[in-house]
């Protein structure tokens, strides 16, 4: 199956979600959440993220997560990852409680594309302390594809991971997986990166780039949101829609695309040092606002 049909198809299945000016999302992709070990490319940025997200929560944001979300190329199990960041776990737990989470599926949780791994490991967890199982994401669903669909204006957001445009990582990640498992985790170490990854491949990269911003443009500049290669991408409009959210494993910051106000914006949040030498996470605007309906194509 080419690229173009794999798109093709993440389109076709993907839900459809009603949304208008007064609609507020948070995109994130990529966060890589794995069991705080040393390979553990999330760690480093678990409290920025963590503080990100509560304030999303707090300002009533509902929260979309573009694939990647855990670990699970490099750790075995999911029950390791959520004993690692449970606090992280327990905020989207809220967020899925008051039906403002949409997870979708990357080439690093591909397994959750399996409905009954997913309903054991994730639609509950065992609470140590009332020795019972508790709810966690009970019923939740994998897409590969989401589709935000204005009320008034009709325009489409097509939001997906992006790995549909990387054959090794879509077709063939299960030999992947094994390779990182068996190879790269332990050589991370090091600071030799998986080579198969278009995050650390540059020229891996510009073909995912390539194929995806071809995908756009023979199906009328769709607006499009992916992650995956873990490069941000803010077009102006006018320009090939083809935006990405970044990741939350850049070195000591995370990246992540806001819609409120029928307006789009990429963001940073980071930690920075006060004067008098206190720690303090701050959200850093790098692109935008700019008005959705100026990316609109009839």
């Amino acid at each position: 199956m080419s690229s173009r049909k794999r798109f093709a198809r993440a389109f076709k299945e993907a839900p459809r979600i009603p949304f208008d000016d007064s609609s507020k999302f948070i995109i994130f992709s990529d966060c890589h959440r794995g069991d705080n070990s040393f390979a553990d490319d999330f760690a480093n940025n678990r409290n920025t993220y963590y503080h990100a997200l509560l304030h999303y929560y707090n300002e009533g944001f509902t929260y979309c997560e573009l694939g990647d979300g855990d670990e699970l190329w490099e750790n075995l199990e999911f029950k390791s990852i959520f004993e690692a960041h449970k606090n992280v776990y327990i905020l989207m737990m809220q967020f899925y409680r008051e039906c403002r989470l949409y997870r979708l599926l990357g080439n690093h949780d591909m397994v959750y594309k399996n409905e009954r791994y997913v309903e054991k490991h994730l639609h509950s967890y065992f609470d140590k302390i009332t020795g019972k199982d508790v709810p966690l994401f009970p019923g939740i669903k994998f897409t590969e594809g989401l589709i935000l669909e204005h009320i008034n204006t009709g325009q489409e957001i097509f939001m997906l991971h992006g790995h549909q445009a990387d054959l090794m990582n879509y077709a063939f990640w299960k030999f992947n997986r094994f390779m990182v498992r068996a190879l790269w985790r332990q050589l991370q170490i090091f600071g030799i990166g998986d080579p198969t990854s278009p995050a650390k491949n540059y020229r891996e990269l510009k073909k995912v780039e390539r194929r995806t911003k071809n995908w756009i443009i023979e199906n009328d500049n769709i607006f499009t949101i992916t992650g995956h290669t873990h490069r941000p991408r803010f077009p102006e409009p006018g320009e090939i829609a083809f935006f990405n959210d970044g990741s939350c494993v850049h070195p000591r910051s995370i990246t992540g695309i806001e819609i409120e106000k029928g307006e789009i914006s990429l963001i940073k949040w980071h930690i920075t040092t006060t004067e008098d030498g206190t720690l303090k996470v701050n959200r850093k605007l790098l692109e935008g606002p700019k008005k959705l309906i100026s990316y609109k194509t009839n």
